[in-house]
C-alpha cells in the first residue's frame, strides 16, 4: 500500500484543516483497522476496495463508488480485487493532530 499526499489546507473552521490522499493498494492489500481525528470521504478510482466500519458486515465498492467514515470510527480496507486498486480519500480533520490511528 501506498500514499501520496495531495492536499493539505487549513479551513475556514477553527483548528480543522482539509487533507486529500491517494491511496494505491496492491493486489492482496490489507490497511489494518485504524481512526481519523475527523470525518473521511473514501473515493474508489479503480478497482474493488471492501471497507468494514466498526463492528458492521464488509462493503464492497468498485470504481466511481464513495463511502463516509465518521469521525473516530475504526475501519479497514483490502483490495478484494485482481489488480491495483486506489482510492482518494478526503479528511475534514483536527489541525495538527495524527493523522492515521491504530486501532486497539
Amino acid at each position: 500500500m501506498h500514499r501520496t499526499d495531495l492536499v493539505r489546507h487549513d479551513l475556514s473552521v477553527p483548528d480543522r484543516e482539509g487533507i486529500q490522499v491517494r491511496v494505491d493498494f496492491d493486489p492482496g492489500a490489507f490497511a489494518p483497522k485504524h481512526a481519523h481525528p475527523g470525518e473521511e470521504t473514501a473515493h474508489v478510482l479503480q478497482g474493488t476496495l471492501e471497507y468494514q466500519l466498526g463492528d458492521n458486515g464488509p462493503v464492497t465498492l468498485k470504481a466511481g463508488e464513495s463511502l463516509f467514515i465518521p469521525a473516530g470510527t475504526p475501519h479497514s480496507a483490502r483490495n478484494v480485487g485482481s489488480g491495483t486498486a486506489s482510492e482518494l480519500a478526503t479528511y475534514i480533520v483536527k489541525k495538527g493532530a495524527q493523522l492515521v490511528v491504530p486501532a486497539k
